[in-house]
């Protein structure tokens, strides 16, 4: 199936779109791999927003065989390594965020494409991904963030797993088990284990974040809960004014750490969608057209600007910026079946909080 590109009125137009679509695939090595930019390391996740951005804008092609890649790597833990360069494997960890998030990737192909086959055969590396990150489930709800390995071997063996979670890393789990689960049901089974630890994770990420690591150095920390699904109504724009002036640099877009005055694109793209996922439509338009200064002629995205000279650092342009630009083109827009996934418009309700019940039972928080 085919659909219009998206386009957001006076900001970026749908040959844009398709033109930073093109910019991606170009840096699409022969494997399938989506590196961060040319001769850079592949990592899962970026990969599959890189392959998630690419059917959006139109590249069909390279999005499968970017998915096609992705089931090559999967290790029999239901895992990936967490660092990949021209498909040597530089670091073998394996974080539970990476591997939950082929969930949404597959999620998305299905609203955009309805290739039920297609489904069927990816299926088994999402719910092997699923289960490695629910199988790293804490007590108090947050995931581990990752499963060590070592190096002995082609591809290692599994070693300590790190007890700390993050607290970005598992806003993004909560968004891929309801993907999960919207698939699970497509596929006419059922996930309680997913359903469970889902509603523990949500009240953690909406009742506990100070359990998780201290990253709140990074603006990701902030917005992520957000971004993520687990909170939503009048606790997220509390959330996101808590710390909105020491994020939000007016002109620019918003800044990755707070200690440095450096402004990254994706993050100020995942905070467009964020605000659109809470209906604040105005300050996520603004956001997203400051952003773009970061756009080349060729429709590449630079990573970042350091102000207030408005130098780019660095000095590269990166395939996970140009997929935060088109996804966000689709949420504003919503021109794709696929446009609000980023706001759950399409996944599976809400978990029950902390999987009352029978665990099966889901209620809208």
């Amino acid at each position: 199936m085919s659909y219009p590109l998206p386009a957001v009125p006076g900001i970026i137009t749908a040959e844009q779109v398709a033109q930073t679509a093109r910019s991606i695939a170009l840096m699409q090595e022969p494997s399938g791999a989506i590196p961060w930019t040319e001769g850079e390391h592949t990592d899962i996740w970026n990969h599959v927003e890189g392959a998630m951005a690419l059917l959006v804008g139109g590249e069909r092609e390279a999005a499968e065989k970017a998915y096609e890649w992705v089931v090559g790597m999967q290790r029999t833990d239901g895992s990936w390594p967490l660092k990949i360069v021209a498909g040597t494997i530089e670091d073998a960890s394996g974080e539970t965020n990476m591997s939950a998030y082929l969930a949404v990737g597959l999620w998305h192909h299905w609203l955009l494409c309805e290739d039920r086959a297609y489904v069927e055969r990816m299926w088994p590396f999402v719910r092997r991904g699923l289960d490695f990150a629910v199988g790293m489930q804490l007590p108090w709800g947050g995931i581990r963030w990752s499963q060590e390995w070592t190096t002995t071997g082609p591809d290692g063996v599994p070693a300590h797993r790190n007890d700390g979670s993050l607290l970005a890393g598992s806003s993004s789990i909560y968004q891929s088990l309801r993907a999960g689960v919207a698939l699970a049901e497509l596929m006419g089974v059922s996930q309680p284990d997913w359903e469970l630890a889902g509603g523990r994770l949500g009240h953690a990420l909406r009742e506990h974040r100070d359990l998780f690591m201290d990253k709140s150095t990074f603006s990701m920390d902030w917005y992520y809960p957000v971004l993520g699904g687990a909170v939503r109504g009048p606790a997220a724009h509390d959330l996101l004014a808590e710390r909105w002036d020491e994020f939000v640099v007016p002109g620019l877009g918003i800044r990755c750490v707070d200690t440095n005055p450096w402004v990254t694109g994706a993050e100020t793209c995942e905070l467009v969608m964020a605000l659109d996922a809470i209906g604040d439509r105005d300050r996520a338009l603004t956001l997203y057209a400051d952003m773009q200064i970061l756009r080349t002629d060729e429709g590449r995205y630079w990573t970042g600007i350091v102000y207030p000279d408005n130098v780019n650092w660095p000095v590269e342009q990166t395939s996970y910026t140009a997929a935060s630009v088109i996804l966000a083109a689709d949420e504003l827009s919503r021109t794709t079946p696929g446009g609000g996934i980023m706001a759950g418009d399409t996944l599976a309700d809400h978990f029950t909080e902390l999987g009352l019940g029978c665990g099966c039972e889901r209620a809208t928080v």
